[in-house]
């Protein structure tokens, strides 16, 4: 059992690991025992939590960031939003937004979201996975769940939210955007992203 001045330490060490509030720590490191880093998964999971339903909530102010690539070959214009103008002269906000510029100019999404993505496209590549299986030899429930799976596929290479974060190969571009929505308390999206190449339409 800690005492009052081992959990003061203790949520003192929690705040400056997350930025989370005072009244937050103070519960994690209760429920996790004083384990600083089952407390910080702890805060993690209900921020998660929280920023999904912030995704939800509208979001009218931003900026409009740049990027080109070094030889001026590759070059992506990216408006992220979120809800105040305070967040979007935040430098670190305008970081982030930088490297989601950066993002699309290495990974080439067409999309900004799956949602975003035309049926028919969703049809015809569905329909070619398929037939791929098909001409395999496969039946049709495990043909379906291979072309399933191609299209899930799909979706992380082509959808900009479904991406891997190239800054770390391993989470996804989602993922740090709810990071961003559990750091500043509003939602934060994308809205539309234009890339550009040289030579390519």
């Amino acid at each position: 059992m800690l005492d009052k001045k081992e959990i003061m330490e203790k949520i003192k060490e929690l705040k400056e690991a997350t930025g989370a509030g005072v009244a937050d720590c103070k519960s994690a490191i209760e429920e996790a025992n004083g384990d600083i880093e089952k407390a910080i998964e702890i805060l993690r999971r209900k921020g998660i939590a929280k920023a999904e339903k912030k995704l939800s909530r509208e979001a009218k102010e931003g900026i409009v960031e740049s990027y080109i690539h070094i030889g001026a070959r590759i070059g992506v214009l990216v408006e992220v939003n979120c809800e105040t103008d305070f967040v979007a002269r935040n430098e670190e906000f305008k970081r982030f937004a930088h490297e989601i510029a950066m993002q699309i100019a290495a990974m080439s999404p067409q999309w900004v979201k799956r949602e975003d993505v035309p049926e028919e496209v969703i049809k015809r590549e569905y329909q070619i996975y398929f037939e791929q299986s098909k001409n395999e030899g496969k039946p049709d429930n495990i043909a379906d769940k291979i072309a399933k799976g191609k299209l899930e596929k799909f979706f992380e290479e082509n959808c900009l939210y479904d991406q891997i974060w190239v800054r770390d190969g391993k989470s996804k571009v989602i993922d740090q955007i709810k990071l961003m929505i559990m750091k500043f308390g509003e939602n934060i999206s994308v809205r539309r992203f234009a890339r550009f190449e040289i030579g390519k339409d």
